[in-house]
């Protein structure tokens, strides 16, 4: 049995990003269908279900990966978009960012030293704000 399974599943394309996450988002559709009973959100989900595993035991190699290819560009650029949000938040933890009056540069200063003058490195336009 365990051979006829390897047999079956040789040459075969599996598993990859964008069956992930086709498989989260089809979840998802099924789960809202039930829960809120729109059977439209039911059905696309089963739809999608279908494409994953047609994708999965699909044999033409190429065309599937080029597929993912397309699918991770998008995916990596919304993915690192968020990511770069996040990583600027954190460094910029202890920091008020403010903008020049003149240029609307990006000032950092920190944070808790009362009302500070800011000199603009762009510009040079001082201006007063609290940190």
């Amino acid at each position: 049995m365990r051979n006829r399974l390897q047999r079956f599943m040789m040459g075969r394309y599996g598993i990859d990003k964008m069956s992930q996450v086709l498989s989260v988002c089809s979840l998802i559709l099924v789960a809202l269908g039930i829960f809120l009973r729109i059977s439209a959100f039911y059905w696309i989900g089963l739809i999608l279900i279908g494409y994953i595993y047609f994708r999965m035991l699909s044999r033409d190699i190429p065309k599937r990966y080029a597929e993912n290819q397309a699918f991770l560009r998008h995916y990596y650029r919304l993915t690192g978009w968020f990511t770069g949000k996040k990583q600027s938040m954190e460094r910029n933890k202890g920091y008020h960012i403010y903008k020049c009056p003149q240029c609307k540069q990006k000032v950092r200063v920190p944070k808790g030293k009362g009302k500070i003058s800011i000199h603009c490195p762009k510009c040079g336009t001082d201006f007063i704000k609290r940190s």
